[in-house]
């Protein structure tokens, strides 16, 4: 998935011959990267540990996130000191004792910037029979001006390991290349993607979480463990030849499926990460009678994603998850009329009753603008409600003319203009979009832009020409629409495909449009210029039961939420299905999924309608610039959607 970009080290690796700048060797990974000035940093201790036994002899790196741009090397900052060992490639790591402690006391470099990320990175050492070259470990400890003696005790291990990579995956090549591009909205993607270690396990224990630090998240504590045996099964062997560490490290594969074998059990923590559904049957049978950490899985799952699913006490018939610029999700409430607000850790931000007001009414499917305001269609009434980016209503009552009537999707403009379908009518040329300024007011007739194939339009998407595309439910057909409201499309709209009665659509990349059609369980694909690229539509070989929203993340990646199947597929730019036949689970936390979401970590947030939750698959996607209308902004606007 993405600089390899996460989700898939194919593309990575695809990237990887492009830019003749990737290697496989362990050495070459550790190569130096310029640190700033050195100067006296904070005491960090703790202990490295393999499966509950003392690594001794373990060398421990302190690194930071390198935000010059993706596919580089992380940031090196320990400097020489008493105490302090130079490598092979000019980087210093301390070394742990018999009982697996150790102590960074010495000079390291100062933060690049105040929102410098920093991790730990334990390489080697033996956990008791021998020194094994294939141990490696990983414990994130978050913003590096924010380290201070109360916080610096660390416990590296399996779980800290499973947790870090995971987070991290958004922007981890490997445990070595974990970096981004400098600008604002790359930089929070990254911050929130380390914050988000704290909800998985606790720092100075290593200990896996059952439940999120604020409460109100439930963590998959017995698969996080079933991880962590995983590695441990590798780390507390005889050493990298024994029939653990080559079975893990033969199917962590840089690939997924192919691509080439990592050389500790870090990397192959990240390779997990970025291809949870590989080899899945093989890293089950790592698990032994007596794992080291408990509770496990009782039987392996349809694939080792790993799914938080948040509750408030407010969420009633949640539809849509719609991210802001600084990762916060906002979750329209259709049974009580209420906006639910969450931080980018899953920390309700719109305290116990929710946003109201602003004349709500079955909020659905919105839209959040350049400045933060969130934009949602009311199913019980009429207008639209604009609700500002404090939760305050920015006009007391919805927005109408302009041709609103029962409404369907939102999407907002490069101007910030907010386009709605209107799905009222009958079969035979109906329904109609309406554009509203930003400030709300009617900018198309009363009778909304017509024609272009519209006949009951239910989705929306934009591209980066700020041409608007409808996905029309009754007409089998997508409508596109220039930013005048001029139709582009004749009567017949786009056809073909596949598509039977599309409700859900999105722009890729690339500019091609997808669509998903629940009752022919088939997802299509166009090319900007209306050609269909799937004549019979994918998606029945991956398991799709009845595909019903859809995304696309910064990597070109398709997530599509299966509201009767109770899961997610993914398919690549070119269609084909990585989660097939099953898709991905949540591990029994997905009911009725509806509208979905990719941050800006490559997080992927769902409405899970049927359970009255948000569900947050961490780390699963490449990290995806949001809100969405921010990706024909500029400094963005080259795509339709954009990596940060």
């Amino acid at each position: 998935m993405r600089p390899v970009s996460f989700s898939r080290l194919l593309f990575a690796s695809l990237l990887c011959v492009a830019l003749s700048a990737c290697s496989t060797s362990l050495n070459t990974l550790m190569r130096s990267t310029t640190s700033p000035q050195s100067t006296q940093g904070v005491t960090i201790t703790g202990r490295v540990h393999g499966g509950q036994q003392p690594i001794s002899g373990a060398h421990v790196y302190l690194y930071a996130a390198n935000v010059t741009g993706y596919n580089q090397a992380s940031v090196s900052l320990l400097k020489s000191a008493a105490g302090t060992t130079e490598d092979g490639n000019g980087h210093y790591y301390v070394t742990t004792a018999s009982d697996g402690t150790f102590s960074i006391t010495s000079d390291y470099s100062s933060c690049p910037a105040a929102t410098t990320q920093v991790y730990l990175y334990s390489s080697g050492g033996s956990s008791g029979s021998g020194a094994n070259t294939a141990i490696g470990l990983l414990a994130a400890l978050g913003t590096c001006t924010s380290l201070s003696p109360a916080n610096t005790y660390v416990v590296v291990n399996e779980v800290s390991t499973i947790a870090t990579a995971y987070a991290i995956a958004g922007f981890a090549t490997d445990p070595l290349e974990v970096s981004s591009s400098g600008t604002a909205l790359a930089v929070q993607g990254v911050t929130n993607a380390f914050a988000a270690v704290q909800n998985l396990e606790t720092l100075g224990t290593g200990v896996a979480l059952s439940a999120t630090i604020a409460g109100n998240g439930t963590v998959p504590q017995s698969e996080i463990n079933t991880l962590a045996n995983f590695l441990a099964a590798c780390i507390n062997s005889t050493g990298s030849t024994s029939s653990a560490c080559t079975t893990l490290l033969g199917a962590a594969l840089s690939g997924g499926d192919g691509g080439s074998a990592p050389p500790d059990t870090a990397y192959a923590a990240v390779n997990i990460a970025h291809f949870p559904w590989a080899h899945l049957s093989t890293l089950w049978g790592l698990q032994s009678s007596t794992p080291p950490f408990e509770p496990a899985l009782n039987g392996a799952p349809n694939d080792f994603s790993l799914a938080i699913a948040f509750t408030s006490a407010n969420m009633d018939e949640p539809n849509s998850a719609l991210i802001d610029g600084s990762g916060n999700v906002w979750v329209p409430n259709r049974g009580n009329s209420s906006l639910t607000e969450f931080g980018p850790t899953g920390t309700v931000l719109s305290g116990t009753t929710g946003f109201t007001g602003g004349g709500m009414s079955g909020p659905g499917w919105g839209a959040i603008d350049s400045t933060g305001n969130v934009w949602v269609p009311n199913w019980n009434g009429t207008g639209v409600s604009e609700i500002g980016s404090n939760g305050t209503p920015v006009s007391s009552s919805a927005y109408t003319g302009g041709g609103l009537t029962t409404l369907g999707q939102i999407a907002i403009d490069s101007d910030d203009d907010v386009w709605i379908t209107n799905t009222s009518g009958g079969s035979g040329g109906s329904g109609s979009i309406t554009e509203l300024s930003s400030s709300g007011t009617a900018i198309s007739s009363s009778s909304g832009f017509t024609g272009g194939g519209l006949d009951v339009p239910v989705g929306i998407a934009i591209d980066n020409a700020d041409h608007v595309w409808v996905a029309d439910f009754y007409g089998d057909d997508i409508s596109e629409f220039a930013s005048s409201g001029t139709a582009i499309t004749n009567s017949n709209g786009y056809s073909g495909g596949g598509m039977d009665e599309p409700e859900g659509i999105a722009i890729d990349p690339t500019g091609d449009a997808w669509t998903t059609s629940p009752q022919a369980a088939t997802v299509s694909e166009f090319n900007d210029i209306g050609v269909a690229l799937s004549p019979s539509g994918v998606g029945w070989y991956a398991g799709l039961t009845e595909p019903y929203m859809i995304a696309v993340d910064g990597g070109g990646y398709v997530w599509v939420s299966d509201v009767e199947g109770g899961y997610m597929v993914e398919f690549t730019g070119s269609g084909i299905a990585i989660y097939s036949n099953t898709g991905t689970g949540g591990f029994g936390q997905m009911s009725s999924p509806d509208n979905l979401a990719i941050d800006g970590s490559g997080n992927l947030w769902v409405a899970n309608f049927g359970a009255g939750n948000v569900v947050e698959f961490i780390g699963i996607a490449t990290p995806t610039v949001t809100p969405m209308c921010a990706n024909l902004r500029s400094p963005y606007g080259k795509y339709s959607v954009n990596e940060p």
